[in-house]
């Protein structure tokens, strides 16, 4: 029998939290997304000791970066400027775990601060605040929503369909513009802001399985169902990875 493709899922760690029960919750629903198409995910916070890290980056088939707290402005070579709640614990666990999956040629999926982690982590810099893009705080009232225009020919735009643009939730006060984008990325999507147009997906330049959207599609009641595709597709890559 096939084994499930492992991926490591990183997230934030509850008892850090000022809600901790919520943040179990928002954590469960990042699991519940890979494994709804097949794959096991094993479960990382800042909380893991070394061998538990070692351990899954040994056996992970994909890396699933989520949502969460700003990343450290410094990790970017800029001090605070609109940044808060930096959780540098968790800056450093998911930068062991990228340098593991991109040695490893493991496909890579970030969600929000996940897809910021990837830019950062692939030399990108942040817009550390963007006014009126968070809206209510998961768990606390209804998303706020946006609409984003797909790049025609990207990864993303054939998973939604093809469409010309969607609409999303938005729960991110933080942004990439276009001079901010890592140099072997290329934007999937884009959104407007007061700030200017702001990347709302991206994916690596080369071709491999290297995929970010800004928006939080492990939340079903604010997201597109054709988002489903990207989780499918995602856990397809560690798949093949895994049978390669």
């Amino acid at each position: 029998m096939e084994q499930r493709p492992r991926i490591a899922v990183t997230v934030a760690a509850p008892a850090a939290q000022s809600e901790p029960s919520l943040a179990v919750r928002k954590n469960a629903l990042y699991v519940a997304a890979v494994e709804r198409h097949g794959a096991l995910a094993v479960v990382l916070d800042a909380g893991s000791d070394d061998a538990t890290r070692r351990a899954a980056f040994d056996a992970m088939d994909g890396l699933l970066m989520s949502g969460g707290a700003d990343i450290d402005p410094g990790r970017y070579g800029q001090s605070i400027d609109g940044a808060v709640a930096v959780e540098p614990d968790r800056d450093r666990l998911e930068a062991e775990a990228w340098a593991a999956a991109r040695a490893r040629g493991l496909p890579v999926l970030g969600l929000c601060r996940g897809m910021q982690a990837i830019n950062v982590f692939s030399g990108g810099t942040l817009l550390q605040h963007v006014d009126g893009h968070a809206g209510a705080a998961y768990g606390h009232g209804a998303a706020a929503t946006h609409r984003v225009h797909l790049v025609p020919g990207s990864r993303l735009s054939a998973w939604m369909g093809s469409a010309a643009e969607v609409e999303v939730n938005s729960y991110h006060h933080q942004g990439i513009r276009a001079g901010d984008l890592g140099p072997d990325l290329v934007a999937t999507a884009w959104a407007p802001s007061p700030a200017g147009d702001l990347v709302e997906g991206l994916e690596a330049a080369d071709g491999s399985f290297v995929v970010g959207v800004q928006c939080h599609p492990e939340r079903t009641e604010s997201t597109p169902e054709t988002f489903e595709r990207l989780f499918a597709a995602f856990v397809d890559a560690c798949r093949a990875h895994r049978s390669g």
